[in-house]
């Protein structure tokens, strides 16, 4: 029997292979080289974080900061370099979804 580590990192060199994976890192070479998605993607984190942690801690971010949320999420979808972002990330994580399935379903069976 395979070592289980053995296993997991044979897992990790796998997912470095699948062009999904290539692509979400074509993609964030993109926005580095592009100065408007990277200030977008850059003020994109700081809020999402910023609200992330407001929840994290049982606050609920203000209408004004939800709509904050809104209005910089939609200037982040249509920005075409973090679209093509996200796109990628949709791809790959079916996999990651899968593979999480495969993984903890003995978990599960011990509930």
């Amino acid at each position: 029997m395979s070592n289980i580590y053995d296993v997991a990192n044979q897992l990790e060199r796998e997912l470095r292979q699948l062009p999904e994976y290539k692509a979400v890192l074509e993609a964030k070479s993109a926005i580095d080289s592009d100065s408007d998605a990277k200030s977008l993607w850059d003020e994109f984190t700081q809020v999402q974080s910023r609200l992330q942690m407001m929840v994290q801690s049982g606050q609920t971010p203000s209408q004004e900061e939800q709509d904050e949320f809104k209005t910089l999420l939609e200037r982040f979808s249509t920005n075409p370099t973090l679209k093509a972002y996200l796109d990628a990330q949709q791809r790959l994580s079916v996999y990651v979804a899968d593979i999480e399935k495969i993984i903890f379903a003995p978990l599960q069976e011990l509930q």
